[in-house]
């Protein structure tokens, strides 16, 4: 068991037999009484958002992961396919457990698989990837006197805001963390 005062960002633990994985927490100090630790988490196995308020003192369990190094392979539609570098066993995990980081897996990428109990639950992506763009759409002339920028898809199907200077065909460097273009590679 551990603490509530002890979640922060990226820490799973299990409550009512459900696994979940801190997406914010916010820890607020009233005048009087006991704090409070405002969770908003995602559950691992469904991909539901859970936001949940604790009393100071409360307790969860606290659960024990793997983690392996696994490469991308593909996607049959519903689920994601990765094979192990180790074992070159081939687990896969459902898209709607995925949520928004299947936007930034293309095929060979290196990724760090989270396994609970032999079942795989979560990815961690690296902190920069490089995606091909397929369409920008064309700048307008006049708009070069301050930054603008314009919406591009890359071959993932993720929207991304760039540059006016990015077009189809280029390499961008896009972080994972924030959505946010990097730079042109």
């Amino acid at each position: 068991m551990i603490d509530v005062n002890d979640l922060r960002k990226g820490v799973t633990f299990e409550l009512d037999s459900a696994l979940y994985k801190v997406l914010d927490y916010e820890h607020h100090k009233p005048g009087r009484g006991k704090a409070t630790i405002r969770v908003k988490a995602r559950n691992l196995r469904t991909g539901t958002i859970l936001d949940k308020s604790f009393i100071s003192g409360d307790r969860v369990q606290d659960v024990r992961l793997d983690y392996h190094n696994v490469q991308y392979l593909y996607n049959d539609g519903s689920l994601y396919h990765f094979m192990d570098l180790d074992t070159y066993e081939q687990p896969a995990i459902p898209a709607e457990v995925l949520g928004e980081a299947s936007g930034y897996l293309k095929e060979g990428l290196e990724v760090k698989l989270t396994f609970f109990q032999n079942e795989p639950l979560d990815i961690d992506l690296p902190t920069t990837v490089d995606l091909a763009v397929t369409r920008a759409d064309v700048a307008v002339r006049g708009d070069t006197a301050t930054g603008v920028t314009k919406k591009v898809t890359t071959e993932t199907g993720l929207e991304v805001q760039v540059p006016n200077f990015v077009g189809e065909g280029d390499a961008i460097r896009v972080d994972t963390r924030t959505g946010a273009y990097v730079t042109r590679v």
